[in-house]
């Protein structure tokens, strides 16, 4: 077949339209077995399901196609893999998470067995502990796979990878006219997703310049804070009465000051704020420790910062604390919040500026779950914030994407289904048994045993 005096964009399109009848009428050849792990990472990065040939009892082809028909309807980056028992297991969650290089969800049925992995950005690592031990014990592989599908589905976040394209096509033949205008279509759609695309990233990184911005007040303030409670403990490592703890205690101390303020000039994004807080708290426990050593006292226990405003210093107990409209729950307190408690009086809050005037800080918005998860980490701060406006936001699937999980940690800066290659962190990469839920796969490398 000849295409004669083809120009621009119509003979473009006609060469289009050739070349996918050309693929359709002489399909690729498929593989008859995987081999190695690039082999699965190449077919799911062609659909959300794969299904080895020796596997191929476990999970019959209709079943397949109905569990990846489900997951690209629901648009959500999830990877399914059924493999046999034997098949090698050594880092293999993190080697199929390189070599397919999209973030996202990760499930893997081998043999009777069944973990799974996710990059932060989608999902937390208690949330995908929590979901597969609700499928531990179910025998077959079609339910399981299709029971903790199904409930990742309402709790994952970001979008199927571009990669998996559009739905099958059917057997009848087709026109060279209709993928003509297919690909017009096509073209025309494709310019107008990369305008939104770009519109939607510009948005986001505006959103998070915005944030930045307000979180840099607030943090300099705690950076300031911490610089004068240096002065005041006028502590000189030649004293008298000065000893090697109490020097290291000191340089502890000073170091965090000093790596506080690096963090916070090269931020650049809100969950940079993160590190910043977390060298403050490091570096008040060290001040609180050798305030004890010059003292006589004991050295205090590692507590988290006072809840209602960490510049108060590490904690001294836990105090039952009701938020307006909330429910009581314990929250660390230093010794002054604990009386005024105790007398029945509001304890002394952190209060930030927002567009509504001055609020506690679990009341000011989204940007300062990063700012809080420095001070209390990702295990703690939950529990602490249930209830408040800021958990409240924490707890919604778009605050992961828009803010990150982990309270501060936002899993390399990729959504759900961008290609991030193998730039991601192995650490963040978690979930399943072998990250502390008991009943791993045994003797089975990181396969249910973590990295």
């Amino acid at each position: 077949m000849r295409v004669a005096h083809t120009r621009g964009l119509p003979g473009l399109l006609v060469a289009l339209a050739l070349a996918a009848l050309a693929a359709l009428w002489f399909p690729a050849p498929r593989a008859h077995a995987a081999t190695d792990v690039s082999t699965v990472a190449a077919a799911l990065r062609e659909s959300p399901v794969y299904v080895d040939p020796a596997a191929s009892a476990q999970l019959s082809a209709p079943e397949a196609d109905a569990l990846a028909a489900k997951i690209k309807k629901a648009d959500k980056p999830v990877f399914v893999a059924v493999l046999p028992a034997d098949f090698p297991t050594q880092n293999l969650f993190q080697n199929l998470r390189t070599a397919t290089g999209i973030t996202g969800l990760y499930e893997v049925r081998l043999g009777d067995r069944f973990d799974a992995r996710a990059d932060s950005a989608v999902m937390s690592r208690s949330a995908v502990q929590n979901l597969v031990t609700s499928v531990q014990g179910v025998k077959d592989a079609n339910t399981q796979l299709n029971d903790f599908t199904d409930r990742a589905l309402t709790n994952i976040r970001g979008a199927a990878p571009a990669s998996w394209g559009g739905g099958g096509t059917g057997d009848g033949g087709v026109s060279t006219g209709a993928l003509v205008a297919v690909g017009a279509v096509a073209l025309v759609g494709g310019a107008g997703a990369y305008t939104v695309v770009r519109r939607n990233r510009r948005r986001k990184e505006e959103e998070q310049r915005a944030a930045l911005d307000r979180l840099r007040v607030v943090v300099d303030e705690d950076i300031t804070a911490f610089g004068e409670e240096l002065d005041r403990l006028d502590f000189h490592p030649a004293e008298a009465g000065a000893d090697d703890a109490m020097r290291a205690d000191y340089e502890r101390a000073l170091d965090a000051y000093e790596q506080a303020k690096s963090f916070m000039g090269a931020a650049q994004r809100p969950e940079d704020v993160r590190a910043v807080t977390q060298s403050l708290e490091e570096g008040r426990f060290s001040l609180a420790v050798l305030a004890a050593r010059r003292e006589g006292r004991p050295v205090p226990e590692r507590r988290a910062p006072c809840f209602f405003d960490p510049r108060h210093g590490p904690s001294v107990a836990d105090a039952a604390w009701t938020p307006a409209g909330g429910a009581s729950r314990e929250v660390p307190v230093c010794k002054a919040d604990w009386i005024r408690l105790a007398d029945g009086e509001d304890p002394a809050v952190r209060e930030v500026e927002t567009d509504h005037g001055r609020r506690p800080y679990w009341d000011a918005g989204p940007a300062y779950g990063p700012w809080a998860g420095g001070y209390f980490g990702g295990g703690l701060l939950p529990g602490l914030l249930v209830g408040t406006v800021l958990g409240s936001m924490m707890a919604s699937p778009s605050y992961g994407a828009a803010y990150g999980t982990g309270y501060g940690d936002f899993g390399g800066g990729y959504d759900g289904g961008d290609v991030s290659g193998a730039d991601f962190d192995a650490g963040d990469f978690g979930g399943g048994f072998g990250d502390g839920g008991g009943g791993d796969f045994g003797g089975g490398g990181d396969f249910g045993g973590g990295f």
